[in-house]
């Protein structure tokens, strides 16, 4: 009843007050608005978005108050508030299906930035024959150790949904991936698996084989692909392939802002980064003179 109260009586709420302007109150939902023709664009969404939190805590959706869980690279943690909510769902899809290992290892750089103590990871069993189980030497390669992660085979898809479900509840569990084949998921139960996500303040990832543009209550949306890792070249000569690269991007965002970026593995800190190192350029020609010296 606190949080309610909390609402029906704006009055209260110092948060109310809109940046920059004196009040000049509006009902509407048995709260005071205020008039925002004369607010800045950047302090306009501020206030709506500190709003929403307002909203979120209300119906459970915003869990508890605890800190995101940052990437570790700003431009996509700004673009998340400040980093993926803990208690909240987060769909991670394939651009297509034999690209599910880049989607994977995405997941699981998440799973590793969360320093959880137990992760679990629950599938259907034709996927699990279809895309494999997890390998061990590469679960340490992405930073998570193999013996806390629990994998659970499920039969039908219903089993994988229940299962999320009741383990996203439990506060002993960290992170939670649910990988899901290619099918349309039920606006529905992405609902009860967010608000099992805020009970339990757990990291939901649902992993797909494929996306899709059906509506869902999860808090962001990736699509992720695979990229054309850079080679290791030493006076023209390759000496290997670099480090893996995803194209990652954000298409839905409860937090803030889309976008797109690619970013490749450190192996020696076991995290995601931008690819900042610059493509190979085109060499000079060989049948055009030298260019002759600028003259002053």
């Amino acid at each position: 009843m606190a949080a309610r109260s909390a609402i029906a009586s704006p009055e209260h709420d110092p948060e109310n007050a809109c940046p920059g302007l004196d009040p000049g109150w509006i009902p509407v939902f048995g709260k005071r608005s205020c008039s925002t023709k004369e607010i800045e664009p950047a302090s306009r969404i501020e206030w709506l978005r500190r709003k929403l939190s307002v909203v979120e805590a209300a119906t459970g959706l915003a869990g508890e108050c605890s800190a995101p869980l940052a990437l570790g690279i700003p431009l996509i943690d700004r673009a998340l508030g400040g980093g993926f909510s803990r208690g909240a769902l987060h769909e991670i899809a394939a651009t297509r299906e034999p690209e599910i290992s880049a989607a994977t290892g995405f997941a699981l750089a998440l799973a590793a930035r969360s320093n959880s103590r137990s992760v679990l990871w629950i599938a259907e069993d034709l996927s699990l024959a279809e895309n494999g189980l997890p390998y061990g030497p590469g679960l340490e390669e992405s930073g998570n150790a193999p013996e806390h992660l629990v994998t659970v085979a499920a039969a039908h898809r219903l089993d994988v949904l229940w299962a999320m479900e009741e383990a996203l509840r439990c506060r002993a569990v960290g992170v939670v991936i649910g990988e899901l084949r290619a099918r349309s998921i039920d606006q529905v139960a992405t609902r009860r698996l967010s608000l099992a996500a805020a009970a339990g303040n757990t990291l939901g990832l649902i992993l797909r084989t494929t996306s899709d543009d059906e509506p869902s209550a999860a808090a962001t949306r990736w699509i992720i692909s695979a990229a054309p890792s850079r080679s290791f070249t030493c006076n023209g000569d390759v000496h290997g392939i670099g480090p893996p690269r995803l194209i990652a991007r954000l298409v839905r965002n409860r937090r803030g802002h889309l976008g797109a970026w690619i970013v490749e593995w450190n192996s020696v800190e076991q995290r995601l980064e931008l690819a900042t190192h610059p493509e190979p350029v085109a060499a000079a020609a060989v049948d055009r003179p030298h260019q002759q010296p600028a003259v002053a």
